[in-house]
């Protein structure tokens, strides 16, 4: 919006203020840009490609614009902060607001450190996983085994998965492996796949893909599954952190909502991985099983 805008004076709008937008039938969360120049009017708004599309707008349709309602999870977050114990309620509004767009850049980074440095209980990332897993859709295969594998990341070049899935769909058993981008290292498991197929599929197409090869390496942000862990990768791949509990929630959230019966975590130990040591790998595998 213009600097000059007479809304943004009424209802006291400055740079990076969250706001509500809405249409006659839908709205969105934003976070408002102001500028000086002559780009817009002062009656016009500008909408990123991405709120454009989501509220399926067009040019010179009428918005209305206003402050965004105070959101009640945060309190939650100012209480991890603190390094009260959450409960699974706590946990599920905190992934409601995250999903539904609610939290700034700025919320998130709060989250993720406050629950960063082993400031999680196993109770609470069994409340983070659930609420992850709630969060989103979730794919049935009517199989008694459907199998996953996991490494928990942090060294560059370490492609293991693509062998992996390929060999254990060739002896007969159901794969549908949902991959990450990367978080702390230069690519991710989804990233090294794109660079020789797409990886970007719909939940339609992942149900054909393994209902006709018997597996697949897909990333998991497109397909809806637990929504929130990919929302939370970006900010975690801004500050260089994977904290234990939310590393743990991640992968068990994505397993479970891909449909997995089975899951192979790989967690490699050395000094230059995100476990320094044995004793430090037993204590994080005892807490996934």
């Amino acid at each position: 919006m213009h600097e000059n805008c007479h809304v943004c004076a009424s209802e006291g709008f400055e740079a990076l203020t969250r706001i509500r937008i809405s249409t006659a039938t839908d709205s969105i969360v934003a976070s408002l840009n102001v500028i000086s120049s002559n780009l817009l009017l002062t009656d016009e708004i500008g909408l990123s490609d991405a709120a454009a599309k989501k509220l399926n707008v067009s040019p010179n349709e009428t918005l209305y614009v206003s402050h965004l309602e105070p959101i009640k999870s945060l309190s939650h977050v100012r209480a991890k902060i603190y390094n009260q114990k959450l409960d699974y309620l706590a946990y599920n509004e905190i992934i409601t607001d995250i999903v539904q767009g609610n939290y700034s850049n700025i919320d998130l980074t709060a989250f993720i450190t406050a629950c960063a440095g082993n400031r999680m209980d196993l109770d609470e990332i069994t409340y983070l996983t659930k609420a992850m897993i709630a969060s989103g859709m979730q794919l049935h295969w009517n199989k008694e085994i459907v199998v996953d594998k996991h490494c928990i990341g942090g060294l560059p070049g370490n492609r293991t998965t693509p062998l992996v899935v390929a060999i254990v769909t060739a002896f007969g058993l159901t794969m549908p492996k949902t991959s990450s981008r990367a978080i702390t290292s230069p690519a991710g498991t989804a990233d090294t796949m794109e660079v020789f197929t797409n990886v970007t599929l719909s939940p339609e197409k992942i149900k054909e893909v393994v209902h006709k090869e018997g597996g697949c390496i897909v990333w998991g942000g497109t397909a809806q599954l637990s929504p929130a862990d990919d929302l939370l990768i970006k900010i975690e791949k801004a500050l260089d952190i994977d904290s234990e509990g939310q590393l743990i929630a991640s992968v068990l959230s994505k397993k479970a909502a891909a449909g997995s019966t089975h899951v192979v975590i790989d967690i490699p130990v050395g000094e230059t991985a995100k476990m320094r040591s044995t004793k430090m790998a037993q204590t994080k595998s005892i807490w996934v099983v």
